[in-house]
């Protein structure tokens, strides 16, 4: 997992925290668990066979997805949302798990691009973000 090495390389260089570590290996747990990758192969029991429809009670996602969505949608919006900085970067970084560099040449504000520096600093500001939500 490309987030995990990032926040592995982050803590052995001094520039986050284990607790900062850990909390952003847990939003990506709950990131995949919630299933919001991007990619993901076709769900068959969602397949419509002859005139047979999904199970009624499978149309839904079940509690433990519903749960972790919620978990993931409270970490974001704790750390400004999903179009500011720190949303965007926690949910392409380390949910898409996308390299910070991909991120900040995608990534624009008012016109103007993200610089790699930039880019950490977003990260290292969403894990301690995270951490202090976490521990609450």
């Amino acid at each position: 997992m490309r987030s995990v090495d990032t926040l592995q390389i982050m803590e052995r260089r001094g520039t986050i925290t284990s607790a900062m570590r850990q909390a952003g290996e847990d939003f990506r747990t709950r990131f995949a668990v919630a299933q919001l990758d991007p990619l993901r192969a076709l769900d068959t029991a969602h397949l419509r066979i002859a005139e047979l429809g999904p199970r009624p009670d499978q149309t839904a996602p079940g509690p433990r997805i519903e749960a972790a969505r919620a978990t993931v949608w409270r970490a974001i919006q704790v750390v400004g949302g999903i179009a500011s900085p720190a949303g965007s970067c926690l949910w392409h970084v380390l949910g898409w798990q996308q390299s910070l560099k991909e991120w900040a040449i995608e990534q624009g504000w008012s016109g103007r691009r993200v610089s790699p520096e930039a880019a950490s600093g977003i990260l290292i500001a969403a894990l301690g973000a995270l951490e202090t939500h976490h521990t609450r």
